[in-house]
């Protein structure tokens, strides 16, 4: 086999790297003296942490299609990958097996990482009610900004007299969308009626594939 390269599949990308909730494009020509009966392609991690949420990833599977059972065919195939695996170097083995029943295989790795990844956090950990509350963060999304989502809600906070409960939810997309690299940064007015107390805020960008990856904090408003 030769030319075997592989790499994030919407680009037909050479540098060894895709993306969770993406897919990785795989190519390589393959040259043998007897008709191809099978190729086979494994993909697994190594030794990956499995964070929360996230499940082991192990594909394996066989390719028989009629295109490829003849003699020097080129392998190009596009494989998902799923949005809940651990990131991290994963190893690919490639093997071809012709009909006399002689097989080779090629192997690599590919770093598979986040389509979204946030960073440089800055965010107010208190605010006198009646203010605004500052928040700023970086946003990497190889497949573009979609939009961004702010939550911010009470625990239970007890609502006194002249007070008015306080939940807040907003998109931002003016100014982001369709960014690859962007720099989140927004002041949030916080009425002078919310209660004072510890808000749950919850920031979630989405992609313009559809990939979303969700911030939780906290914040405390004070009467003063």
């Amino acid at each position: 086999m030769s030319n075997f390269e592989y790499g994030e599949g919407s680009s037909h990308s050479t540098e060894q790297v895709a993306y969770k909730g993406s897919d990785i494009h795989l190519e390589a020509e393959i040259n043998a003296p007897g008709t191809v009966s099978s190729i086979e392609l494994s993909i697994h991690g190594h030794d990956l942490e499995v964070g929360e949420g996230e499940v082991e990833w192990d594909f394996e599977q066989t390719y028989t299609d009629a295109s490829y059972l003849v003699i020097n065919p080129t392998f190009h195939e596009h494989v998902d990958i799923p949005s809940d695996i651990p990131s991290g170097e994963y190893h690919i083995i490639l093997t071809v097996t012709d009909e006399l029943g002689n097989s080779t295989e090629v192997e690599g790795h590919v770093d598979i990482m986040e389509a979204i990844s946030l960073s440089a956090f800055s965010i107010d950990e208190t605010v006198v009610r009646g203010t605004d509350m500052h928040a700023e963060f970086m946003i990497d999304a190889v497949n573009g900004i979609h939009e961004i989502t702010v939550d911010i809600h009470g625990h239970d906070l007890p609502v006194g007299e002249g007070e008015v409960e306080w939940d807040f939810e907003q998109t931002y997309s003016e100014g982001y969308h369709e960014l690859s690299e962007a720099e989140f940064h927004e002041h949030i007015d916080v009425p002078a009626t919310a209660p004072a107390g510890e808000y749950h805020i919850l920031f979630t960008i989405e992609d313009e594939d559809g990939n979303t990856v969700a911030y939780e904090t906290h914040i405390d408003v004070t009467a003063s």
